[in-house]
């Protein structure tokens, strides 16, 4: 609390200058000049060009760049940047706890953690923000980049989602990713600006402002890259066309991987049409070679044909890549927001020869309760671009009950409906806490029901097991799983594992992976 008639420490969001408002000499001057250079090398095109980000008078208003702590902000809600354990030490954290005091600690203790890409909200206690949100950044690596894009995206889209749902009227961000975790300011500012645009442009009718709270090595990135994704003019939307990234996200400003895009020619067959010549000649001369032309006859004759065992490899390839084709045609254009809440499948890290981990948890599948159906288009949308290089999948079967089982109609529908690059991809499957059930429904699946699948099974008993494939910190593991293991594996040691000098540091291993 300051005291009685001091100067408050903490700053008005709405005595700030917005975007649309000049920001000095300084910043006119350096603004007119770079407008004069970048004069010299417009081309007349660029005129008849269409910005995807174009001048808006009513979205800059609402932007405010602000070179300072984010933590003095009196605004609804500030955002900090943390781990996976909501215990990072960096200047945003720090600050944030120094000021809120030791009530936030506590608080963050009942969260307990929070996902790359999620966030999570708690009181501000102390400051003059109402609300902090908490947000988890990705670890960059250049080999996973495209990862890192999407869990980045996943961070400001999550918060603004936060923001709309509890109806704030202001929120302040600082940069999400750490010097820490390695993500390249510039990079990781592209993410920034243009998904809080897209997110003010579609669904930010009720948010006010919007603060980047930035530091002296973080604002001339922020000043250089803004204009492109909040051009103040029509002459700097203009100018500013050229220097946009190839890759500018979707309608909702999220990375696009180019594998999940559906190509559609125009003429398909006919992939470049470099003559222009659009005579009837050369119209008729597509007749037979496009794609529609090329159908091998009667679909149901295909399909008696296949049953009988008459068609060729070659032909029933081509038709399962068309069943597939439609499928995830569905999938993308449905909403499935329903099952993705649920969090029964998700990505998580890398295995011990750097393939991709995809994760299922059973018990958050209740089979009864929801449309199978969508369950099996969320699956073909999630898995469809993970699938086209190697991956291991986890399957936590602990504590499921009966209406969390899938049945082996449904399994057997789901592999067969599956691309092939699914199964040729999968090189191990990792059953874990399996039951004897489960092991026998198994063994009778992948020997009468499926082809390929047996040898790559894997039962494993406890954590310990999976650990020796998959490092812990590249795993999201449900705590409800950990607490199990934990409880489970101690019994088997205090009652079946020889008394040794190993023992004790067992059930101390076994402790720490439960704190963790």
């Amino acid at each position: 609390m300051d005291p009685l008639g001091a100067r408050s420490q903490f700053v008005e969001v709405q005595n700030l200058p917005t975007w649309d408002q000049p920001q000095g000499v300084q910043d006119e001057v350096d603004g007119e000049n770079f407008l004069m250079e970048e004069d010299d090398q417009l081309t007349n095109q660029l005129y008849s060009l269409e910005s995807p980000f174009p001048f808006r008078q009513d979205i800059n208003s609402k932007i405010v760049l602000f070179n300072g702590d984010v933590a003095l902000l009196n605004c609804t809600a500030i955002i900090n940047t943390s781990n996976e354990t909501l215990t990072d030490k960096n200047p945003v954290s720090d600050s944030i706890h120094r000021y809120s005091g030791p009530e936030l600690r506590d608080e963050l203790l009942k969260l307990k953690g929070c996902r790359t890409g999620e966030a999570k909200m708690t009181e501000g206690f102390n400051l003059a923000a109402r609300f902090i949100i908490h947000t988890v950044g990705p670890k960059y690596k250049a080999k996973y980049r495209t990862a890192a894009e999407s869990s980045l995206y996943s961070c400001y889209r999550n918060v603004m989602q936060l923001a709309k749902e509890h109806a704030m009227a202001s929120v302040g961000f600082c940069v999400v990713s750490t010097v820490k975790r390695g993500y390249p300011l510039e990079d990781a500012t592209h993410i920034a600006l243009r998904t809080v645009r897209r997110f003010l442009e579609n669904h930010g009718e009720n948010i006010e402002t919007v603060v980047f709270a930035v530091s002296d090595v973080e604002e001339p990135v922020y000043r250089k890259l803004m204009p492109l994704y909040y051009p103040r003019s029509k002459k700097e939307e203009r100018i500013g066309l050229p220097l946009l990234p190839a890759d500018i996200g979707n309608a909702e400003g999220e990375p696009v991987v180019l594998e999940r895009q559906i190509r559609i020619a125009e003429k398909p067959g006919n992939l470049e049409d470099d003559s222009g010549d659009d005579s009837l000649e050369s119209d008729l001369g597509l007749v037979g070679s496009h794609a529609f032309a090329r159908m091998e006859g009667d679909v149901d004759k295909q399909r008696k044909l296949i049953l009988q065992g008459q068609m060729s490899d070659a032909a029933q390839q081509k038709q399962h890549q068309r069943n597939y084709n439609r499928w995830l045609c569905r999938a993308r254009a449905e909403d499935l927001s329903d099952i993705a809440a649920l969090k029964a499948l998700y990505q998580t890290g890398v295995d011990l020869c750097g393939r991709t981990v995809m994760v299922v948890v059973g018990r958050n599948i209740p089979v009864t309760l929801i449309d199978m159906e969508k369950a099996l288009l969320y699956f073909i949308h999630v898995m469809d671009h993970i699938t086209v290089k190697e991956y291991v999948m986890v399957y936590f079967h602990t504590l499921t009950g009966e209406h969390n089982h899938l049945d082996t109609d449904f399994l057997k529908k789901l592999y067969d409906i599956v691309d092939a690059k699914f199964k040729k991809n999968l090189r191990a499957f990792y059953f874990v806490h399996p039951t004897f059930r489960s092991k026998v429904s198994t063994w009778f699946f992948t020997t009468f029901s499926v082809s390929g699948l047996k040898e790559k099974v894997h039962h494993i008993e406890n954590l310990q097991q999976l650990f020796t494939c998959i490092l812990p910190e590249q795993i999201d593991i449900p705590p409800f799983v950990l607490e199990y293991d934990s409880r489970v594996s101690i019994h088997y040691f205090n009652n079946y594992l020889p008394l040794s000098s190993s023992k004790p540091a067992l059930l101390f291993s076994l402790e720490h992976q439960r704190e963790s």
